[in-house]
């Protein structure tokens, strides 16, 4: 067995057009990725900050307590969530919101107000701002009037509160929306494992190569010859997958997320996935091996352009007119994984999607199993 694993191993390293395919041309892919989406705002975390929303502040003639209270509040959000243009008059506010140069006016005077030209989510932000700020303020006055004691805490309490609340994804981590094309990268990389199962297959065919007509002949159970080739093929995959994965996280900078078992099962499965294809393919198909890993290109990009590789919606298109077919395409599933690992940190999705990738390859092993058991020769 170990002789076996060895030369076999070796034997496929040597194949340098597949291992391009399987390796080099994933790393290409990365970098190209890197400088077209790295001047849009993708920084070495995968973060994304939002723009300050642009407002006018219109005040009352006459200055009250609230007023005040309402304007020093104004100008602590200016520093987090807020740009407060100038304005010299409520006409000048008015006409620049309806240029649409600013999202809202705020009214400051005894009873705080606001006004947006649109619904959108900038307005609803501001809307938020407001009405925190007035339910604060009237909690504020009543326990000045009942328990002037607990002032002071309150105050303190409702401050930590606004610095707790940020701008944060499901999974803890804020991610640019550029980082799906990376997901669905490592998953275009994990199909081309096809190129080494159906090179592999390739070899095990005593009509075409004389290294299959000395397998055919071995005594060596043929299931133990595709266990063999599974092995070799997997960990060799399994190392190009983990470089690709060093490579954007730690090389690029770009966030992957930070649950590395998560990260390393998904990577074997995703291997698995793409080296049980290619046998799948190649041994079910009698076709030369040019034709074969042209056909591989092919088997390989289209399933990832369906899982957003060239268009990042094409996926959630999908999904809402033909959801049945993310759920059987592996390279859509893969990406969904990657997201529920880094993005999403919904482990009931990510085992769910392991374990629709787990039944993939046992099909497509089974299915290579047959395709190389029902081969028989007059003559070798």
């Amino acid at each position: 067995m170990l002789f076996l694993l060895k030369y076999r191993f070796l034997q496929i390293v040597r194949e340098f057009s597949v291992m391009f395919w399987a390796l080099a041309f994933p790393l290409i892919l990365a970098t190209l990725f890197y400088f077209s989406f790295g001047s849009a705002g993708l920084s070495s975390t995968g973060e994304s900050e939002w723009d300050k929303i642009k407002v006018c502040v219109v005040t009352s003639q006459q200055e009250t307590a609230d007023s005040d209270a309402f304007l020093n509040f104004l100008d602590a959000m200016e520093q987090q969530t807020l740009e407060i243009l100038p304005c010299d008059s409520e006409k000048d506010a008015l006409e620049a919101l309806n240029q649409g140069t600013i999202s809202g006016i705020y009214y400051a005077s005894e009873s705080p107000s606001l006004s947006v030209g649109k619904n959108g989510l900038q307005e609803s932000i501001l809307t938020s701002l407001l009405t925190s700020y007035t339910q604060n303020a009237a909690m504020l006055k009543e326990i000045a009037a009942s328990h002037p004691e607990h002032l002071d805490a309150a105050i303190h309490e409702i401050s930590n509160y606004r610095q707790m609340v940020q701008e944060t994804s499901l999974g803890g981590e804020t991610l640019d929306p550029n980082v799906q094309y990376f997901f669905a990268l490592i998953a275009y990389a994990c199909l081309s494992g096809t190129f080494l199962g159906v090179r592999a297959s390739f070899d095990s065919q005593a009509n075409l190569t004389p290294l299959g007509a000395r397998r055919s002949i071995t005594p060596t159970h043929r299931l133990t010859l595709i266990l063999v080739d599974m092995l070799v093929l997997t960990a060799i995959h399994f190392i190009n997958i983990m470089i690709l994965t060093v490579y954007i996280g730690k090389i690029l900078g770009i966030g992957l997320g930070h649950n590395l078992p998560a990260l390393l099962l998904i990577n074997l499965m995703g291997s698995i996935i793409g080296i049980t294809l290619g046998l799948a393919f190649g041994s079910l198909t009698k076709l030369s091996l040019n034709i074969k890993l042209g056909l591989s290109v092919l088997l390989t990009l289209f399933p990832s352009f369906l899982a957003g590789l060239m268009f990042g919606n094409m996926k959630n298109i999908i999904e809402q007119h033909f959801p049945v077919l993310n759920r059987i395409n592996p390279a859509a599933v893969l990406s969904d994984a990657y997201y529920c690992m880094g993005v999403y940190n919904d482990m009931e999705r990510f085992t769910k999607c392991i374990l629709i990738l787990a039944f993939m390859s046992i099909i497509l092993l089974f299915a290579a199993f047959l395709g190389i058991r029902r081969e028989r020769y007059d003559s070798i």
